[in-house]
């Protein structure tokens, strides 16, 4: 793995919107109160013209979008990205990235979730750059920060952590995205998470206790699922050059049903993608229609079940909040143990 150089304190910090942008005025106030947090905690932030723009679901034209995150990439300065917010077109934007000027840069930490999942899992299978996938910036308008935004940027400042699970969780998985949406929400930007449900990490099998450790890939599946068979499908690969560490998957969604994620482990299965592994780490759904009255786990037990391996489901991954700061690329320890959870970089 190529890793970059650490983040210190008066480094600079870049934003950029690869797919949706931050445009209304209650986002854009949290985005201003997050930079003014990162600032006073000693860093230098610059954004890119699209940050406070969003049309039609997009900051601006895939072209520009590539464009800005490429004078990111390029800007000896930024040493950590962090993105200004998911949505659903950053995958438009890859055929206008210079993948051969990108392999001539010192390569930088990157941190998002959910769509930016598209930019993160390339940098991990394709150019072999590892990332952060934790939340996005407008996180940092929190008072006090969260561990989990606080482990994110140790990571990037080259710390080797150990992380455990919450305590409490965010309200999900819903029926429907307009079930998920109609929950108020905190109006508050000084205000943490909403947590009201207790976590519990599940073994798929029940076992008492599951401990895997392998080289971390994954991210949204309603994100992966693009790739496959396509010119950017390099899973197989990566697989194989890193065999000997063995493979931990991570996968979470944001809107899936049961015959949806049940065709897509079908394909990755008959597709190789789960050769060499150790294991496989599910996180919480935001939105699971359980058509036929098949939940997750089930849902999981019925496709992959005989695979055979460690699986855990519920951890604290995606976008049921709060989630731990995963690195692609990088090989991880995860203990899961009454529900609780443990994971520790190696």
């Amino acid at each position: 793995m190529n890793y970059p150089e650490n983040l210190k304190k008066g480094d600079t910090i870049g934003i950029c919107a690869p797919s949706g942008g931050i445009s209304k005025q209650e986002k854009i106030q949290e985005l201003e109160k997050a930079i003014q947090q990162l600032e006073e905690m000693g860093y230098k932030i610059i954004e890119t013209e699209s940050v406070r723009k969003e049309e039609k679901g997009r900051s601006n034209t895939a072209e520009q979008r590539a464009k800005e995150f490429m004078e990111l990439l390029e800007n000896e300065e930024v040493k950590l990205i962090i993105f200004a917010t998911g949505g659903d077109y950053l995958m438009e934007m890859l055929d206008y990235l210079d993948f051969d000027k990108i392999r001539t840069l010192k390569p930088k930490w990157m941190q998002g979730y959910s769509d930016i999942t598209t930019l993160e899992f390339i940098f991990n299978t394709v150019l072999e750059i590892p990332s952060i996938y934790c939340d996005t910036i407008k996180s940092y308008a929190m008072k006090p920060l969260y561990r989990n935004l606080i482990d994110s940027l140790k990571i990037a400042s080259g710390e080797k952590l150990e992380q455990q699970s919450f305590e409490k969780r965010e309200k999900g998985p819903f029926n429907s995205i307009e079930e998920a949406f109609s929950i108020p929400q905190n109006t508050e930007i000084s205000n943490n998470y909403d947590l009201s449900e207790k976590v519990e990490w599940k073994n798929m099998k029940n076992e008492r206790k599951i401990e895997i450790q392998g080289r971390m890939i994954g991210g949204c599946l309603d994100c992966i699922k693009m790739f496959f068979g396509t010119k950017y499908d390099k899973i197989n690969q990566y697989i194989n050059t890193y065999k000997n560490d063995g493979i931990i998957w991570y996968l979470e969604c944001f809107e899936m049903s049961s015959p949806e994620l049940t065709l897509i482990l079908w394909q990755m299965k008959n597709a190789g993608y789960f050769k060499n592994i150790q294991g496989i780490v599910f996180g919480r759904p935001l939105v699971f229609r359980e058509d036929y009255g098949i939940n997750f786990i089930e849902t999981v037990r019925q496709a992959i079940g005989d695979l055979n391996i460690p699986i855990i489901c519920d951890a604290d991954i995606g976008h049921v909040a709060p989630q731990l700061a995963i690195v692609n690329g990088e090989i991880m320890n995860f203990v899961s143990e009454n529900g609780k959870g443990k994971v520790t970089m190696i």
